[in-house]
């Protein structure tokens, strides 16, 4: 399945998109230079085919493009963070 991960700053949110529908998102809080991301779901039709995995490395391109810090406040972010220590430099301290 082709994912596309876009922000939606109107939603406040990173989006997980197999076309035109909406498979995943990331809700986040963006202040400055910060950016929460605060939790992270998959339609249920979709889970189990690595999506939220790929909506977190899309998510965390886009904040190290933009120079931000983030703060990942979602389980599943941390959990991700841990197998992916290479982006440990965009957390910032919580």
């Amino acid at each position: 399945m082709e994912i596309e991960v876009l922000d939606n700053p109107e939603e406040h949110r990173y989006e997980a998109r197999a076309g035109s529908e909406l498979v995943g998102r990331i809700a986040y809080d963006l202040e400055g230079d910060r950016i929460t991301l605060i939790h992270t779901e998959v339609e249920p039709e979709h889970e189990g085919k690595g999506i939220a995995g790929r909506l977190v490395a899309g998510a965390l391109a886009d904040i190290r493009g933009r120079g931000l810090r983030m703060r990942p406040m979602c389980r599943f972010v941390r959990s991700y963070l841990e197998r992916h220590p290479e982006h440990a430099d965009l957390v910032d301290t919580l």
